[in-house]
């Protein structure tokens, strides 16, 4: 029987300098792209590390007008976002250098998105075509410095912010906030501990799983989630271990950069149970997305396991879900992620509230199955029950 042709839209990556000591090339990138005035947006915790002290000399001594905004919580909010705005004016900055983990990737895209819109900043939200509202030419510059291996928004088009008014993760988007060029150096990530090791792998692992688990058709990026799996299952584990093996670090920034690339195709309910957590209890979104991993494989189970047979086939399991998912709870045993809510604690006091929330995450629709208030509660009550 003749069946139409799938159609569907892909799109990929920005030009990636990927290697240990690609750093050096920051000032030079900045001129690539016509940067004389770059802004660096990062954390506090990283505004005082010797890395960035590095790079804002560098550009510094190339003789660029560098300067540093490192006023980023976790998880990223409106007022972050507004402050980071005076900034970029005050010191009259063409551009920005997002360097960090999600949280300053994700304030730097944004940053230099709204650096010359004139409307509300949640008018961007990533619904339907409102990024057409936007004038493209007041989107600046963006170059993208990842010093963690796990969100993988070095190689998107969208940033992450909390409204604080209603708590809520909102997702902005427009095509022309993917950095024009991004350096990948693994060895920025040399000195991250064990536990954020765990958490920011876990959460590239959760983007593969979920772009590879969502309906619709995109082989290419369902073939970039499964390696980028493979990646994560042999070097994780050896990056967690010893944080200066430069080989395994290097894979896991790969892993990355892979996940965030194939979650074109979607996310699904293990990220639409997180955001509200992450709004109402500022949870490392990466550890979190762990937690809720292996109890959204199994509610997802009667859709997905035909694929996943086929992932765990590849990854050199015994091909069954059932062993696919032995690994997933082995492994986060093994990098020492907490099975239940209780481990980030997060108890049931604003389950009904979660439970709202999760049906109305913009990545809730990207799940095999569909989620709604009672299932995200049951979902919800599993999770702090350790029931899987």
């Amino acid at each position: 029987m003749m069946t139409a042709s799938p159609r569907s839209n892909w799109n990929y990556p920005n030009p990636i300098r990927f290697g240990a000591g690609r750093i050096s090339e920051l000032a030079e990138a900045c001129r690539a792209v016509g940067l004389s005035a770059p802004l660096i947006v990062t954390d506090p915790f990283l505004a005082t590390q010797p890395m960035t002290k590095a790079a804002l000399d560098q550009l510094k001594a190339a003789g660029l007008k560098a300067a540093l905004f490192s006023e980023i919580k976790p998880n990223p909010v409106e007022t972050n976002i507004y402050k980071g705005l005076e900034a970029l004016k005050a010191g009259k900055h063409d551009g920005v250098v997002a360097f960090g983990g999600g949280s300053a990737l994700d304030a730097g895209k944004v940053i230099a998105f709204m650096a010359g819109q004139t409307r509300p900043m949640w008018d961007f939200e990533d619904v339907g075509d409102w990024w057409t509202r936007a004038d493209p030419k007041g989107i600046l510059p963006i170059i993208a410095v990842p010093t963690t291996a796990g969100t993988g928004a070095e190689v998107g088009r969208a940033g992450v912010i909390t409204q604080e008014a209603t708590h809520t993760k909102k997702v902005i988007f427009h095509p022309l906030m993917m950095p024009k060029i991004t350096i990948c150096d693994p060895a920025l990530t040399v000195g991250m501990p064990p536990h954020i090791t765990a958490g920011t792998g876990l959460d590239a692992l959760a983007h593969c799983i979920e772009a590879y688990c969502a309906p619709g058709y995109h082989p290419m990026a369902d073939g970039i989630a499964v390696e980028g799996i493979r990646l994560v299952k042999e070097y994780l584990p050896r990056a967690y271990k010893n944080g200066n093996d430069i080989e395994a670090r290097a894979n896991m920034m790969s892993a990355a950069a892979m996940g965030a690339t194939a979650f074109q195709k979607g996310l699904g309910a293990i990220h639409a149970l997180s955001h509200p957590l992450g709004a109402l209890y500022d949870t490392h979104h990466g550890l979190t997305n762990a937690v809720f991993m292996p109890y959204v494989l199994v509610y997802n189970r009667e859709v997905i396991a035909p694929k996943i047979e086929r992932l765990a086939a590849y990854i050199g399991l015994e091909p069954t879900f059932q062993a696919f998912l032995d690994w997933v709870l082995k492994l986060r045993k093994d990098l020492g992620v907490p099975h239940t809510l209780e481990g980030l604690k997060v108890d049931n006091t604003r389950f009904d509230e979660m439970s709202t929330m999760a049906p109305q995450d913009p990545t809730a629709g990207g799940n095999p199955v569909p989620i709604n208030k009672d299932s995200a509660r049951k979902l919800y009550e599993n999770a702090l029950a350790g029931r899987v």
